[in-house]
């Protein structure tokens, strides 16, 4: 079949690779322009467009599909089905009804659980020990269209979400490809969802990374877990001999005690443990605001730190 790929992320970067070496014709790719980023604000093509670019694959870059331009290179490519994966635009029934075969995407949880921009972190926050990938049809309401295939996989009590992203990745390329062999042979299975099972999985912001100390230790852990890379398990060190504050993300950490009621959560222990509402967790590594990668004991040798210090979030006051 002929097919047009929509997309911007890595995360479809896999399933490109099985398309182009697949017995499909990869057409064309859509995804967006350039845009600034860096210290300087350069612009920086998306990880598809320099895909397509070291892959001789013909692309487009366009500010939104929705438009009269974006519709008139569907129809003037013509495919026989649409192939979306993390592109971040809403795409019309106009254009889905312009391939003869519509549009599939390939979203990253089991749906009807967490449908939205990020499945995968919610999952992981929420402390599913599960996941997958589901390959659906587009339809009006956001990943709500009927289920073509899923597949499953566990996730590792450490997994983190930029683990559990590659993981995925590569278990929806050969999934997509069967996908679209039994479409082309009039052989796929359309199951609509239930509904009433659906869970929301919106878009991180800054905020959400805040950490409330107060929280269980085996929370605090699947936040840090959920939020890494981006945008990143939020806190402030203090230091109780100076009371110097220090910005930091906290990348990696275990729970060293799952149990026991604290009064006095984010005070560091005895054993370098940090107490929470409930229990303790153990910070293996963090980044402070502006500096490198570090393991938490070099972090407060530092700085002359260590028991009695405390961490408290950005929003409380010391």
């Amino acid at each position: 079949m002929r097919i047009v790929y929509c997309g911007c992320g890595r995360f479809g970067i896999e399933s490109l690779n099985a398309l182009k070496a697949s017995n499909h014709q990869l057409l064309h790719i859509i995804t967006h322009p350039e845009k600034q980023a860096g210290r300087g604000r350069k612009l920086h093509a998306n990880d598809v467009e320099q895909w397509a670019q070291q892959n001789d694959v013909q692309f487009t870059a366009i500010e939104d599909i929705n438009s009269p331009q974006g519709i008139e290179l569907i129809k003037k490519l013509a495919p026989d089905l649409l192939v979306v994966i993390a592109f971040g635009q809403k795409i019309p029934a106009e254009i889905i009804n312009i391939p003869p075969k519509g549009a599939i995407n390939v979203h990253g949880s089991l749906l009807p659980k967490y449908r939205g921009a990020a499945p995968i972190n919610w999952a992981i926050i929420n402390g599913e020990i599960q996941t997958g990938i589901s390959i659906i049809t587009l339809a009006d309401k956001m990943d709500s269209g009927e289920i073509l295939a899923q597949a499953k996989m566990k996730i590792a009590a450490d997994d983190t979400a930029d683990v559990v992203h590659d993981a995925l990745a590569k278990l929806a390329a050969p999934l997509l490809i069967a996908t679209i062999d039994q479409i082309a042979a009039g052989t796929a299975t359309y199951t609509k969802q239930d509904n009433s099972k659906a869970t929301k999985a919106p878009k991180l912001k800054k905020g959400d990374g805040i950490i409330d100390f107060a929280m269980f230790a085996q929370q605090i852990h699947n936040k840090v877990r959920g939020l890494w890379p981006w945008p990143g398990a939020a806190a402030c060190f203090v230091s109780a001999r100076t009371g110097k504050k220090y910005p930091v993300a906290i990348a990696k950490t275990q729970v060293a005690n799952p149990a026991g009621k604290n009064d006095k959560p984010g005070i560091i222990d005895e054993n370098f443990n940090i107490l929470c509402g409930i229990g303790s967790i153990k910070v293996l590594e963090l980044k402070p605001h502006g500096g490198k990668m570090m393991d938490f004991k070099s972090f407060l040798n530092g700085r002359g730190s260590g028991c009695g210090d405390y961490f408290i979030s950005f929003e409380a006051k010391s």
